[in-house]
């Protein structure tokens, strides 16, 4: 096994243990990064990808199909109703389909014609009521196969898009009025962000730019798709909306996070790779090559963090030899030369 030099010192490696472990050295140097603004926000529900789903009939709540929080498909049964005004147009849906069968059966040379349109008007009327009511197709044909039986204005409110319910304020027998919201249902894909920012620099914003969304130790690419001409007369703010790509579920609706703006230009600033920096005892450290494979800790000042980089605004200079990669392992190291291991 190769002999370490001088094993007594954690941060002082030979050159098979600095390949080893994966150890890149860099020099310092400024780096060109985009202007940005900051500014606080807020994630909100995509009110494009929201839907409200509430009954279009007086009706009362039979039962519960779904809960707060499912995941549910376009389609998918969310609560079970009953109305009278449905039972009668069941009622009449069955006679008229029944009606229309006699009628369509001996044909148009058998019967009047003005009889056989009447026939199938109201079969179609009521099939159309019975939508407008939000029945699917496939529910009025389970109920004309089931016939006389299923005429007793029960019905499922069925979901329509796919999505996540995020309210269900309602409670089983309870009465409701059409137009009552039972459900809200949001395709979280995307989510919105709402920037707060002063009247000045929310001109200097414009749809199709370039944002970051920091929320959990993550950075969440986003575009700007509009900002309000209008002011808010109690903050004084502009609101400037966000989109933000949410498949890996990271943002909900309500949350506060910051928002960095690209705004255009640029400035040159000192930064290194955001793998470079690592914590010990609470403070932002860059382990410094110092020849002879020894590496030292330096405690430092840390600014912004863009794409990757972070700036560096105190505690290193150009031209400082920093470890690129690698710097997990000399912390792993030094910490256990801390805890007396070898």
């Amino acid at each position: 096994m190769p002999v370490h030099a001088a094993e007594e010192d954690p941060l002082t490696l030979d050159a098979a243990t600095i390949k080893e472990v994966g150890i890149a050295v860099d020099k310092l140097a400024l780096r060109t990064l985009a202007d940005e603004l900051k500014a606080p926000g807020e994630v909100r529900a995509d009110a494009y990808s929201t839907v409200l789903v509430s009954p279009r009939v007086a009706s009362q709540v039979l039962a519960r199909k779904a809960r707060l929080g499912d995941v549910v498909k376009a389609g998918q049964p969310l609560v079970v109703l009953s109305s009278v005004q449905v039972a009668e147009t069941q009622g009449a849906l069955i006679v008229a389909e029944q009606d229309w069968q006699r009628i369509a059966a001996l044909g148009p040379q058998a019967v009047s014609a003005r009889r056989y349109n009447e026939a199938k008007v109201q079969r179609d009327q009521a099939r159309a009521k019975l939508r407008a009511y939000g029945l699917s197709d496939g529910q009025i044909g389970a109920l004309l196969h089931k016939g006389s039986a299923g005429a007793d204005g029960s019905f499922e409110l069925l979901a329509p898009t796919a999505g996540r319910i995020t309210t269900d304020e309602f409670l089983l027998g309870e009465r409701v009025g059409p137009g009552r919201a039972l459900f809200t249902l949001v395709e979280e894909d995307t989510v919105w962000v709402v920037a707060q920012m002063a009247p000045a620099e929310a001109e200097r914003t414009k749809p199709g730019g370039s944002a970051r969304v920091l929320v959990h130790d993550n950075a969440i690419a986003g575009t700007v798709i509009g900002r309000s001409h209008q002011t808010d007369e109690r903050t004084r703010t502009v609101p400037v909306r966000i989109e933000v790509d949410n498949r890996k579920d990271l943002l909900h609706p309500g949350e506060l996070v910051e928002v960095r703006l690209a705004v255009g230009g640029s400035t040159q600033q000192l930064a290194l790779p955001d793998e470079a920096i690592v914590l010990l005892q609470n403070q932002s450290t860059v382990f410094v090559a110092k020849g002879n494979g020894r590496f030292e800790p330096v405690a430092v000042m840390t600014g912004d963090t863009r794409e990757g980089w972070t700036v560096i605004a105190q505690g290193l200079k150009p031209g400082d030899r920093y470890v690129r990669k690698g710097a997990f392992a000399l912390k792993a190291r030094l910490l256990r030369s801390q805890l007396g291991e070898h």
